[in-house]
């Protein structure tokens, strides 16, 4: 059964890789992005299959020679030869199995990340810099880029907002596992009395949309240009290059003031809006997904507590799969692949429970 249905994956493999090299297809851009994407994604699938069939071809010529050989050596080194065979070819299933999982369709794209300071006042937004800083971190570790799109600092340090672009292979499949609530537990630096306090940010992560995701009529949008700000409301230039959109059917209002080019702030902008509308969309998808499912892993409320970083104890837990890890400092340093990792794991098992195949 499961030969047949790799066998069956490989067929498609092979036509998609015909269609690509079709001059008609080469033609309809939006269709050979697809395909492309297709073939990229189901090639590790066709890799594991060969591997798969390969021992399945082993293990049949092993038990023909242990079933005809007389020579008690030689019928000895056939059989350990088929127990580790049979040890690979259950490896190999288990793994294919996981492939066989039908992954997010934007986990490949890009990823707008917002970060926004919450309960706490200045302390919160001094977190939210910490934040903001563990994802560049963590990003230049995977040779991602970032790139600013839009910011609104704290009065004490840090950020009460901050956007940015991450651009790279498979981005949005990794960091989506950080939406939602980020609780940090502390002696805040204006505390004089030595007490903990707790604040929070918020972090959105959004699969950046492309022009062929979202059809933008510029009738609704109303533009505006502004002087750029710098900490504590300065004019940083003054020309008119900062940019707020307001898209007029959802009120949704994006501003990008990064850049000293009118131009550029605009790109930004537009990609952002794109992404907000866009994901207004993918979140009916998710939360079909979270009907469905009694623990979220990667697709859970963006309300939700999801991770609390304890500094008087160097402890950091993910509620979301009861981790806890005390490594605080490496972690909000950007080492957070450990946790990414045994996220992915445990989404993984809670989808081969539902019987996904």
């Amino acid at each position: 059964m499961l030969l047949e249905k790799l066998q069956a994956i490989k067929q498609r493999h092979e036509e998609v890789a015909e269609l690509i090299a079709d001059p008609d297809v080469m033609n309809d851009m939006k269709r050979y992005i697809r395909l492309s994407k297709e073939y990229k994604d189901l090639q590790p699938i066709v890799d594991a299959y060969l591997e798969y069939k390969n021992v399945i071809d082993n293990i049949a010529s092993a038990k023909e020679m242990l079933a005809s050989e007389k020579d008690a050596e030689f019928r000895e080194m056939a059989k350990a030869e088929v127990d580790a065979l049979l040890q690979k070819q259950e490896e190999f299933e288990e793994q294919i199995r996981i492939l066989l999982i039908p992954s997010d369709p934007q986990d490949d794209k890009n990823a707008i990340v917002e970060i926004r300071a919450g309960t706490g006042g200045d302390e919160a937004a001094i977190f939210a810099g910490d934040l903001y800083r563990m994802y560049l971190k963590f990003c230049e570790s995977q040779g991602w880029s970032t790139e600013l799109v839009d910011m609104n600092e704290g009065t004490s340090g840090g950020f009460k907002e901050v956007i940015f672009n991450v651009t790279g292979d498979g981005v949005y499949g990794i960091l989506k596992y950080e939406s939602g609530v980020h609780r940090v537990q502390r002696v805040p630096q204006t505390e004089t009395q030595g007490r903990v306090h707790t604040s929070a940010a918020t972090v959105a992560v959004l699969p950046e949309a492309d022009e062929f995701d979202v059809e933008l009529k510029t009738s609704d949008i109303k533009k505006e240009t502004f002087c750029a700000s710098g900490p504590g409301g300065q004019s940083v230039n003054t020309t008119y290059s900062a940019v707020r959109l307001t898209h007029i059917p959802t009120s949704i209002v994006v501003s990008c003031q990064d850049q000293k080019s009118q131009i550029k702030n605009l790109e930004k902008a537009m990609k952002v809006l794109r992404s907000r509308l866009f994901d207004m969309e993918y979140k009916k998808y998710l939360d079909e997904i979270a009907s469905k499912r009694k623990t979220m892993v990667s697709t859970g409320d963006r309300s939700a507590k999801i991770r609390t970083y304890n500094f008087p104890q160097g402890r950091v837990t993910d509620h979301r799969i009861g981790l806890t890890l005390y490594n605080l400092s490496a972690i909000i340093d950007g080492d957070i692949m450990n946790i990414i990792d045994a996220l992915q794991v445990a989404e993984n098992a809670e989808k081969l429970k539902e019987g996904v195949s």
